[in-house]
């Protein structure tokens, strides 16, 4: 299409990031560049140190996108200083105002991630070398109705509450296995362990499997029975949630932030609130049995989503 992609460390944690402030000026004013977009602290700080001293009348118009519910503070406020400010749900336009009061609402623009239903088809089933694959590498999930809880080893995704929803259903006779579909964080290594540890512990090493990173999520979550969401604070939007049920595979998840708003417009049947283990296992077990239909995922199509970006840029330039 003729863009041009310049690979700057503008993102690199150091003093030396700084430099980058006078090249990127001198590139905005000699290819006279319309929008700025910035979506990340960081590159937000030296594209506005760039962009503030140029001439008011010619400059490119400022945007921002707020994509996570970031720490409150001087530095997290760079995102907040868009001309238009772009989040990528309500959970985010509530944390923008509830936490930086001289926001002006109008300037804040709510345009949902998307996933492409082309990626993410509705219906989908992996091909048989796949499948055949598959049952090789995990042959404990063979005749077991498998829950997938996909993310990071971290803290945020509620591995706990998954470990013990895994251990009251096997202690009622629920043929289930539990998988833990994620790459280790490096910094979080204890963390891991103490997962492993856990596992163990409960006595569930053959109904739990980590299987750690995968690039294969589409085929993974169409052979789920279930998609879970349990992390245990709010998140900003849920892709993991939007694609399992663009696929048309039920997902449960906690009822707040980002997560909780895919589910009350497309699967409302998933909903269960915070830290209620009594609760997911018993949404479980009826979905299980009866899992409901699923809505369109149309409002958070990528197509949507590009859509609207480029028509706030008209609007912007307008």
């Amino acid at each position: 299409a003729g863009s041009r992609h310049l690979q700057w460390p503008i993102g690199h944690k150091s003093l030396r990031t700084l430099k980058l402030v006078r090249p990127l000026r001198r590139l905005l004013i000699r290819e006279g560049v319309d929008i700025l977009h910035v979506r990340s602290r960081l590159p937000a700080w030296i594209a506005w140190l760039a962009w503030r001293s140029m001439e008011p009348a010619t400059r490119p118009r400022f945007i921002t996108t707020v994509h996570g519910l970031y720490s409150v503070g001087r530095y997290s406020a760079i995102m907040t200083r868009g001309e238009r400010v772009i989040a990528v749900s309500e959970t985010v336009r509530d944390y923008i105002l509830d936490n930086y009061p001289g926001m002006e609402p109008g300037r804040i623009r709510v345009i949902y991630r998307g996933v492409d239903p082309e990626d993410f088809p509705r219906g989908y089933q992996p091909g048989p070398a796949w499948c055949a694959a598959w049952r090789e590498q995990y042959p404990r999930l063979a005749g077991k109705r498998i829950l997938t809880l996909p993310g990071r080893l971290t803290r945020l995704k509620g591995h706990n509450d998954f470990i013990e929803l895994v251990a009251r259903l096997h202690e009622q006779g629920e043929p289930v296995h539990g998988l833990i579909v994620g790459g280790e964080d490096p910094r979080r290594h204890a963390y891991a362990e103490e997962l492993q540890k856990n596992v163990h512990a409960r006595g569930l090493d053959s109904h739990i499997t980590f299987t750690g990173p995968r690039s294969d999520m589409s085929a993974i979550y169409a052979v789920a029975d279930l998609v879970l969401s349990l992390s245990g604070k709010p998140e900003s939007f849920g892709r993991t949630v939007l694609e399992a049920l663009s696929l048309g595979v039920p997902v449960i998840g906690y009822d707040h932030g980002g997560v909780g708003e895919i589910l009350r417009k497309i699967y409302p049947a998933g909903m269960v609130p915070v830290g209620d283990v009594d609760g997911l296992k018993d949404r479980v077990k009826t979905l299980l049995e009866s899992p409901g239909s699923i809505g369109g995922t149309g409002c958070f199509s990528l197509h949507r989503m590009l859509d609207a970006t480029l028509q706030l840029y008209r609007e912007v330039l307008q």
